[in-house]
């Protein structure tokens, strides 16, 4: 999509971008990673109140290098239920399972599945590919405790946003390599699939919207070691030799975000390998809209959309 045919910028989401600058909000690359990590508590007031859920437990479950923290969402009813393994966004750097937790209360509720929130460990303490590792170790870890979670094993999907839909698209490719575990689904909201920022996306939305060009630099440089670095799949996913035998997805993308590119040529690309694949692109949206259906229409908006195509896709 060329600038000259773009939608307007959403008002909701204008107003929004407003507030941030008038509260002299820096970019990410701006700030140090502690500053970055105090700023990321501001997601928690965009988000809608947090729901009740049937239960939640807190658990540590083994990684390879540490015990991970994880948040297990059930919703109201009778197993066994789908369960989606969930990977926030963060940078691989910022967030952590607690910011999220309205958004996964959420989730479970309106798709009817366990969520199993993922406290994957961060950059730069922990460069890749540790945040990939525990991430399929978490994978790993819910399918071989499918009863004592309630859970049917038939139905595992793997989700993230941003950077967490990095880690769920690189976990599928994993599991299609390995083998298993058999993963039923993945949604992948606007995800980072490649460190390449010179596509039209991350060019004509580079300044301005929240998440910059220079910010996604920054992430990317904590994450992986340095420019020469040669990523493989398990960091940028996009770089696959080939993405069929995939499950089925929903990828999502915000109109207004360097990642835009990221998400539609992931989808394309799952499409012309066989895989069935929804694409959504948000008009008007900016990245991290998914955290902010509090006061974003077009945040409810997607969250219905989630829970509409995971429900179809994991129905029994």
């Amino acid at each position: 999509m060329s600038q000259e045919a773009k939608m307007p910028l959403d008002p909701q989401a204008q107003a929004l971008l407003e507030q941030m600058r008038e509260a002299g909000q820096p970019p990410f690359e701006h700030m140090t990673v502690q500053e970055a990590r105090q700023a990321a508590w501001a997601f928690v007031d965009l988000q809608a109140p947090p729901q009740p859920v049937a239960a939640v437990s807190h658990r540590f479950i083994p990684g390879p290098t540490a015990d991970l923290p994880v948040r297990i969402y059930t919703p109201e009813g009778d197993g066994p239920f789908p369960v989606i393994v969930y990977l926030h966004g963060s940078g691989w750097v910022i967030l952590n399972i607690e910011i999220c937790d309205p958004t996964m209360r959420a989730l479970a509720n309106s798709t009817g599945c366990v969520v199993v929130a993922v406290n994957y460990q961060k950059a730069p303490e922990h460069k890749f590919p540790v945040p990939f590792n525990d991430a399929w170790a978490c994978t790993c870890w819910v399918a071989e405790h499918a009863d004592e979670l309630e859970i049917d094993a038939g139905r595992i999907a793997v989700g993230g946003d941003s950077a967490g839909g990095n880690l769920a698209a690189a976990v599928c490719l994993k599991a299609r390599e390995e083998g298993g575990p058999a993963l039923a689904y993945q949604l992948l909201i606007y995800p980072a699939t490649d460190r390449d920022l010179d596509k039209p996306s991350a060019l004509a939305n580079a300044e301005g919207y929240m998440l910059q060009r220079e910010s996604m630099r920054w992430f990317w440089g904590h994450y992986l070691d340095g420019a020469t670095d040669e990523p493989d799949w398990r960091a940028c996913p996009l770089r696959a030799e080939d993405l069929s035998g995939l499950p089925p997805a929903l990828v999502v993308t915000a109109e207004f975000d360097p990642l835009r590119d990221d998400g539609k040529r992931y989808a394309d690309r799952l499409r012309e390998a066989g895989v069935p694949v929804k694409y959504s692109n948000y008009d008007g949206m900016i990245h991290g809209f998914y955290w902010m259906d509090g006061v974003l229409e077009q945040g409810k908006r997607l969250h219905d959309e989630i829970a509409t195509e995971v429900r179809a896709a994991l129905s029994p």
